[in-house]
């Protein structure tokens, strides 16, 4: 009889242990496992880092401070430890003035502190009065006597005002009729008493028109007694005055050309020159 049993069968190797390859028998290997596997150590690596720098920062946060080691050292009584714990005590304030500094309090000072309550004044009590703002020299508190005097120039001391036609200019004076028109009355301004104004012997004034000085009648208008009121104000030539118009506060008569003019005041020697004038006895 012909023999029915079946060859042997070629021997085969052992499947390797599941620990060294991470297949289960029997099932098939998904594609790409070993790439999650290397992922998951990484994973597990950097948490492993993590934690261990989130616990060393906490153990150094947890280090006793300098503030936290002096109140230690305070409650244990250290007496080397000084207890900041109390605010500092103020300086005295120095007594006595410096060169650098004075009495009254500063600006900030002043604003934070209450303001003062106004002073209450009892009845007939006179307020006390306030420092006003300096103002320009004053003329003279005594009105000028009526007299008759000649106005010279300071810097052409040979000439004199003279009427001229209906003009006032700056003439040298020679002959009586000369004499005469150079002599005028200084009497009380005819606006302010406390100024000048300038009459002649047939009862005309000096009066500024167009800024021009002029011999004009009195036409009884207030702008005529103020083109006609000077007020004297100091020079800086001895003996000597400016002469500023009330109306026109600022300008002074000063001689141009040897015309007598009303105009605006200038820093300069020529004009301090040109506007200074002295009151003589008149000439006639």
């Amino acid at each position: 009889m012909p023999d029915t049993n079946p060859p042997p069968a070629p021997d085969r190797p052992a499947p390797s242990p599941v620990w060294e390859t991470g297949n289960v028998p029997g099932e098939a290997r998904a594609p790409g496992s070993r790439r999650l596997w290397a992922a998951g150590l990484l994973a597990v690596a950097v948490f492993s880092t993590s934690a261990i720098a989130i616990s060393v920062l906490g153990r150094t946060s947890d280090s006793p401070s300098p503030k936290r080691a002096q109140d230690t050292a305070v409650a244990l009584g250290d007496p080397d430890v000084p207890d900041f714990s109390l605010p500092p005590s103020p300086a005295a304030a120095p007594s006595g003035k410096s060169g650098l500094t004075s009495g009254k309090a500063s600006p900030a000072t002043r604003a934070d502190s209450p303001s003062p309550e106004p002073a209450k004044h009892t009845a007939g009590a006179e307020p006390a009065s306030h420092a006003s703002k300096p103002s320009a020299p004053k003329p003279p508190k005594s009105a000028p006597s009526a007299t008759w005097s000649s106005v010279r120039s300071v810097n052409y001391p040979d000439r004199y005002w003279h009427i001229s036609g209906d003009y006032v200019k700056l003439d040298p004076i020679g002959s009586a009729p000369a004499r005469r028109d150079a002599t005028f009355k200084v009497v009380n301004g005819l606006a302010d008493g406390s100024c000048y104004s300038f009459t002649t012997a047939d009862g005309t004034y000096l009066r500024h028109r167009s800024f021009l000085l002029r011999d004009e009648p009195d036409d009884g208008s207030s702008l005529f007694r103020q083109d006609a009121t000077f007020c004297p104000r100091p020079s800086s030539y001895s003996g000597a005055v400016m002469l500023e118009s009330v109306n026109y506060p600022g300008r002074f008569l000063r001689h141009r050309n040897f015309q007598l003019k009303l105009d605006p005041y200038q820093a300069g020697d020529l004009y301090r020159a040109d506007s200074a004038f002295r009151l003589v006895d008149g000439l006639a």
